[in-house]
Order: structure tokens, then sequence, then C-alpha cells
């Protein structure tokens, strides 16, 4: 695709995906170049808990909504200390933020983290692309004086094909224990692997504050200060490269404490109960995920992101865990529960940000399991 006349006289960038697709449009954030996967976001708003959830680390984020940016950047909003998202590619950036309480311009708050954009391509034909050929490898880059080459854009076909896929990559290290450590007198234990603000929120606002652990903390750790439950975060990555937490995972669901796994927390435990995962075609990002909870039938709209899902079939009858609930659009697994011991994980954010709130009851249920009352 060649650029657009409007974007003539400011800074190109292109992005090549790795089937040889490439989207030339203008720059925006900071003046870097990047490889890495690339996935979509449906949803009109929350781009700031997008960026800043650390479930995004390693991926370059498409918003699917035309106009990105018109309410600025608010302290309410991050969900972790940085934006995490490797480039953000929308169709149109906002200029000037319009909101009470906006700190800064979205383009401004990407560039002091060294996080770069581009906006003012087709972003339907790019999903549409996703959509039809799974998530694809692409590279960001930043034009020279006087554009992209016909050669330039050959070279960055062969980059993108060379991109790394999440699965190849350590993502987990560098988001986890970026949470102040706290103590706790419920002594609630997370273990944080890449945990959002909104999970910390959502207990605070019961009145528990947790007890952080970095995700590498092993089962003795923190069965030591015995906590009356544990909560198992969310975070970025393949589950699978993660053998020493499922390990450790394993150790925690013996021991009989009360625990609750949110999305990647949810993938490890399938993993520690003998399961497997794998990769779904192009993930689940969004606000608008139906899931349906086997037990009652009940259908709640959740908030998603993920790349990997739980595969049901190949959950040992033996380790006690079952399939507690199915998501509606695919038929993957979005909850387990241990038949016996007080365990469940969700795949999805009963947190919600950005998104609906109607599985905050989750967490309810988790402290009452724990004993504790909200």
């Amino acid at each position: 695709m060649t650029p657009s006349d409007s974007l003539r006289g400011t800074v190109e960038a292109a992005l090549a995906l790795e089937d040889g697709s490439v989207f030339v449009g203008e720059a925006f954030g900071a003046d870097a170049d990047v490889a890495a996967e690339v996935v979509f976001k449906t949803g009109i708003t929350g781009y700031q808990e997008v960026v800043t959830d650390p479930s995004y680390r390693g991926q370059i984020v498409v918003m699917t909504h035309p106009q990105i940016g018109n309410y600025g950047v608010a302290d309410s909003a991050d969900e972790s200390v940085r934006p995490w998202v490797s480039a953000l590619i929308v169709r149109e950036l906002a200029e000037e933020p319009h909101h009470w309480e906006s700190r800064s311009r979205l383009e401004d708050f990407l560039k002091s983290w060294d996080v770069p954009g581009l906006q003012g391509i087709d972003t339907r034909a790019l999903v549409r692309r996703l959509r039809e050929s799974g998530t694809l490898r692409g590279v960001l880059q930043h034009s020279t004086v006087g554009g992209f080459s016909a050669a330039d854009l050959d070279q960055l076909r062969r980059d993108a094909k060379a991109a790394p896929s999440v699965s190849q990559l350590d993502l987990v290290t560098g988001v986890s224990a970026v949470l102040p450590k706290t103590t706790s007198e419920d002594e609630i234990a997370l273990l944080d692997c890449g945990a959002k603000w909104n999970i910390i929120r959502s207990l605070e606002r019961r009145g528990v504050r947790p007890r952080i652990y970095p995700w590498k903390a092993s089962a003795a750790e923190i069965l030591e200060t015995h906590p009356k439950g544990i909560l198992l975060s969310n975070g970025p990555g393949d589950p699978a490269q993660l053998p020493t937490v499922v390990h450790e995972l394993q150790r925690l669901v013996a021991s009989s404490t009360p625990v609750m796994g949110i999305c990647l927390g949810h993938q490890l435990l399938g993993l520690a109960a003998g399961g497997t995962t794998s990769r779904l075609p192009y993930g689940h990002h969004g606000g608008n995920h139906p899931v349906r909870e086997l037990a009652s039938g009940r259908v709640t709209i959740t908030t998603q992101n993920h790349e990997f899902q739980v595969v049901a079939e190949t959950l040992p009858a033996s380790s006690g865990f079952e399939v507690s609930r199915i998501n509606l659009n695919d038929g993957s697994v979005e909850g387990l529960r241990h038949r016996e011991l007080p365990v469940f994980s969700v795949q999805y954010h009963p947190e919600g940000c950005p998104g609906p709130q109607d599985s905050q009851s989750l967490f309810d249920e988790f402290l009452e399991l724990a004993g504790i009352t909200p």
C-alpha cells in the first residue's frame, strides 16, 4: 500500500507482516523500530488500560475503533507502572484530548516510554487479514529521508518473517514484581506474573490488601506465611514457557489452600492439572466475549486478552479438575474447577478493565472460600 496524500510532509512508518503485506502510514509516539506479533483489540474505549496491561508485552496492538486518544491519559486508568505494548496502531489519533481527568496526550505518554505508533492506515483491512490468517509476526519501522523505496519494503517483509513469536520470549520476568511489596493481615497471597492493578483494586475495595510475590516465588515461600487464599494473576506470553511455576503451583494446589487463577493463572492451573495448552488462531482480545457457566447455564459478557487456551480433552480425569465455563463464540475453555478442593480459575478478566463488571462476584466467591467476609 502507498501512503495517502494526507500523509505528505509527515514522518512515515510502515508495518510489514510475515505474509508479505505492508501498510504505510504516519508515525507517532517514539522514534523506534520494533519486531513483534501483531494482534487486534476490539472496543470503543479503554486504550490506556490496553497499552498498560502487562499481558500485552511483546505484542503490537491494533485498535479496531477508528479514533483513539480522544480522552487522553488519566491517572485512574493505568493498569501498571508503564505501557507494555511493543507498538500501537490506530486509524486516527486524536490530536488533543477532551476530558477533565486527562494528564497528557496518548502520543506523549507513549513517547515518554519509547513506544512507537502508526496511524493513517486501513485498520479494517489489517484486522480482516489477521482474522483470516491468524496472528502474524510483523515489523514496524520509521522511514529515512525520502520515504520507503521498493527495496526498503522488500527488506521489511524479510524482517517480518524473522520476527519473534511470544513463545520465543521471556516476557513474565520483566512485568512481575513491578508492584510494591505489601503485607496483609488477611494473608491473601498474589502470585504476580504481570498483575493488572484493577485486580488489586478489586481486592482492596473488599477490604483485602494482598501480599504480593514475584512469579518465581516457591510454594514453600508462599505457604510458610499460611495464606488464607492464593490468587494467580494474569500475565504475558506462552504458559508452556513457565514449567517452574507449574511445578510450584502443583504444590500449592496440593496444600488445600483456596486458589483462584485469572487468565495466564488459569492456563498455568490447567498445566498443573496435567493438561496442555495450545494457541488460538488470533486470540481473544475484547470486552464482549460471551461465556456460559456450565453448572447454572448463566451467560456473562467478559473482557479477554490472551493468545492461548487450555485444551479440555487433555485434562486427566484423575486430576480432579473439570471444565466449568466455555466460550460461546468458539467453545474454548473459559473456566476450570476442582471437584473436591477449593480451587477454580477463569480465562477472562473478572476485574474487567476495560470492560464489563459482570464477573466481579468471582472475587467474593474466592474470598468466601478463603474464609474472609468481603
